[in-house]
């Protein structure tokens, strides 16, 4: 590793508010790269400047002297990204149909991604643990993108703000959702992908116009107690943390403090925090595949069943005890990570098997059902951070139009 000083002169003039030095641009820009790439692997949390100045041979000081610490650099680095996906959203509101408009906006960000897997773009963040660094620039930076791809739909009179911000969240959730499985396809297929992404996301999944109510599901096992001593009482808060924080945020001490316990308690219940990870993904993964047998048990056809399923999963999303975003998945350590994985596959190949079931009986329309599985996926994800687009007393209501938008699609009237 070098020692490296900074360019002469360059931190002196952005400071004084002068014009920056090409130089001194471009090492700024590679270190936001750099930090990237660290963000997405570890988190905000567990990032480190000395990590971040080891890709570009610097020691920490280089970064320093252009950010003043972490924060500063996390945070340059989520508003680059963010603002890289409202331009795309800019160029898309042009366009006349709002079908128009969505459908330029995905093959834009799929394309975007097309050009990150073939090095000719850098990466975006992923905004997983966003709210983690509490950032005020930030939160306004994605408040305005939000607006800005917000605008792409129609605003109609049957329209409320819950519902539109609903089907925004949902259409940005699931394209940031896409870089945690595109990579398994090949980088030539990134345009067909595109196409079959915007034919899920605006049209939905029916066969017909007729969608079936939502049966409604028990998802709790039965006889469960959860009481301030117990260990799911554990495991909720540390899903919360992790969903907020990321992996890195939800500490020990910081579990305790939640719940108002002794690090003592904590470690009655739990050999170390990974166990404690691995048992909150156990739970989610427990819930979900409770949710899918009771969504086949209630019977009807596939597109009933996949109704069904869905609603019961956002209303508890909702509700105090979410599950755990499989998304964090993409911070936890290596060596429990693959094996969570493969669990999560193998729920995402049982909802594609669902779908086929729907395409087979004529309820759900023919469509790609691994693409499909993995927007769903998406969904159930966003759902949890409902509450952050659709504030106010009815939760339920909110979550009622966001899972008519993930069956229906985001367009429909």
């Amino acid at each position: 590793m070098t020692t490296e000083h900074p360019p002469e002169g360059a931190a002196p003039a952005a400071a004084s508010g002068r014009t920056p030095s090409r130089r001194y641009m471009a090492r700024r820009d590679a270190i936001i790269a750099s930090a990237v790439r660290e963000m997405n692997r570890h988190g905000v949390r567990g990032m480190t400047l000395g990590d971040v100045a080891a890709r570009l041979d610097l020691v920490p000081t280089g970064v320093i002297y252009y950010f003043r610490n972490k924060e500063d650099l996390a945070a340059a680095a989520f508003e680059r990204s963010i603002g890289r996906i409202r331009e795309m959203a800019d160029a898309a509101r042009g366009h006349v149909t709002e079908r128009e408009r969505v459908q330029i906006f995905i093959d834009q960000f799929i394309g975007l991604q097309q050009r990150i897997e073939l090095g000719e773009a850098e990466p975006l963040t992923v905004f997983n643990d966003v709210r983690a660094l509490n950032s005020a620039s930030v939160n306004e930076a994605y408040v305005g993108m939000f607006r800005t791809v917000r605008a792409l739909l129609d605003r109609r009179e049957n329209r409320t703000r819950a519902d539109l911000n609903g089907r925004t969240h949902l259409l940005i959730s699931a394209l940031t959702f896409v870089s945690a499985w595109i990579y398994t396809w090949r980088v030539e297929d990134y345009p067909r992908i595109s196409q079959r992404i915007a034919s899920i996301l605006l049209d939905g999944i029916p066969r017909g116009g007729n969608v079936p109510g939502a049966r409604v599901l028990d998802l709790q096992p039965g006889g469960e107690e959860i009481d301030e001593g117990s260990a799911e009482h554990f495991l909720r808060a540390a899903t919360q943390l992790i969903n907020d924080e990321g992996y890195h945020g939800a500490s020990v001490d910081r579990i305790s403090s939640k719940l108002n316990v002794t690090k003592g308690a904590f470690y009655h219940y739990n050999a170390t925090k990974d166990d404690l990870v691995v048992a909150c993904f156990q739970r989610t993964f427990d819930v979900l595949w409770r949710a899918i047998d009771a969504a086949e048990a209630a019977g009807g056809e596939g597109l009933e069943v996949m109704h069904s399923l869905l609603s019961a999963v956002v209303q508890l999303q909702v509700g105090p005890a979410p599950l755990l975003r499989t998304s964090a998945l993409s911070t936890v350590p290596e060596e429990i990570r693959a094996d969570l994985m493969f669990r999560l596959r193998q729920i995402s190949i049982r909802l594609g098997s669902m779908l086929c079931d729907g395409i087979a009986d004529g309820s759900i329309r023919a469509l790609d059902t691994a693409i499909t599985a993995q927007i769903l996926t998406a969904g159930i994800n966003a759902s949890s951070e409902l509450s952050w687009w659709q504030p106010g007393d009815n939760p339920e209501s909110g979550a009622n139009l966001f899972t008519e938008a993930m069956i229906r699609g985001i367009i429909h009237p």
